[in-house]
């Protein structure tokens, strides 16, 4: 018995050894990621550099992926037509940069009160989300991967405060997605700049106000030096989903398992991007109030109501836009319908109940006694 365990334990480290070893003889193969990111930017650029590092290493370097941030290689919005000419083989982004090449992306990036980023994970992965979404994307030669969701992110940094939709009226706010549509039929004028020019923009008053993701990422671009009121949470993304496009006919080039270790090394990405948003946004928060001063605020009332109006209308003419978008909008809202329900009775009624349990836990926070 012993001998026979000990050979099986032999066995079981000589298959490990031998799957982590490179193949020898094989020849390497190179790619090249672009991003819409500034380089090593927090979360968003350092994912894409974990998820081409976790390729190589996965694949026991026969796959290597070279990263280059917005502008080394092609300007931030020129990423999917890098990917689409085989610039590059691969983007890591996020599909709101391309709405106006398809407004059925509208759907795969954050729809403004929509889907949140555990029901937009089931939607994709279990739902029709992933299949339409490679449909979608079959015109411009990229197959399209989900990479992650950073949560709900926050309404943005603002130089005064919104008492009401009269300070909305000709407010210049650099805002992404379907969004920046609805805060432009409440008045405002949505200005979208590449994340690495926001600080700018906010500096010389080329915009009012400006969103971005939430409080880790946020100040790693300056906002809270540039505004003194930070409105959360954001009604227009929800569940902002990242992305990694890969050429079609680089991906169908690769070897059956070497087309594994790429979606295998993008999904454990996408939950380490998650992860690593999540628990930093939660230390982040802390510090923005209690030691820069930072002002948090929420939507009045009236404005919510009237995001929520303009958001309905904007869905409806969305949704007729062609008969692809048609079928997309569809089972998103049919599985919406059915997640705010659900959301109301587990999601909602235990974080109010946590609040009102543990409520010596957040005293001294704006709004808590």
């Amino acid at each position: 018995m012993q001998r026979r365990q000990a050979l099986k334990a032999g066995g079981l480290g000589l298959a490990a050894t031998t799957l982590a070893a490179p193949a020898i003889g094989q020849d390497r193969i190179r790619w090249r990621m672009v991003t819409t990111w500034p380089k090593n930017a927090p979360g968003v650029g350092t994912s894409a550099q974990r998820a081409a590092d976790r390729i190589g290493a996965m694949s026991g370097g026969r796959l290597e992926v070279e990263l280059f941030a917005a502008g080394e290689l092609v300007p931030a919005f020129e990423a999917l037509d890098a990917v689409q000419r085989g610039v590059a083989e691969m983007s890591h982004s996020a599909s709101f940069f391309w709405l106006g090449k398809s407004a059925a992306l509208n759907y795969f990036g954050s729809i403004p009160f929509g889907l949140t980023k555990t029901e937009i994970e089931g939607w994709l992965q279990f739902g029709d989300g992933a299949p339409l979404w490679r449909e979608t994307m079959e015109p411009f030669d990229a197959l399209p991967f989900y990479a992650g969701s950073s949560g709900t992110s926050a309404g943005g940094w603002f130089r005064k405060e919104i008492a009401g939709l009269d300070d909305l009226r000709g407010l210049k706010i650099r805002i992404a997605g379907l969004g920046a549509e609805v805060m432009r039929r409440l008045g405002a004028t949505p200005v979208l700049t590449p994340p690495s020019e926001v600080f700018q923009a906010m500096s010389t008053g080329t915009v009012d106000a400006a969103e971005l993701i939430g409080p880790w990422s946020d100040p790693a671009f300056g906002l809270d030096r540039v505004a003194d009121y930070y409105y959360v949470p954001g009604f227009h993304e929800i569940g902002p989903t990242a992305e990694v496009l890969i050429n079609r006919a680089a991906f169908e080039r690769l070897p059956p398992d070497l087309k594994a270790v790429v979606e295998g090394a993008v999904m454990a990405e996408a939950l380490a991007y998650g992860a690593e948003y999540r628990f930093h946004n939660v230390m982040a928060l802390g510090p923005l109030v209690r030691e820069r001063g930072v002002e948090l605020r929420e939507y009045p009332d009236e404005v919510v109501a009237a995001l929520g109006r303009a958001t309905l209308e904007v869905l409806e003419e969305l949704g007729d836009a062609d008969p692809l978008t048609r079928r997309i909008h569809r089972s998103y809202m049919a599985f919406l319908e059915q997640a705010i329900p659900y959301a109301d009775w587990f999601d909602r009624r235990i974080l109010a109940q946590r609040s009102q349990a543990l409520s010596s836990l957040a005293r001294g926070w704006p709004g808590k006694t």
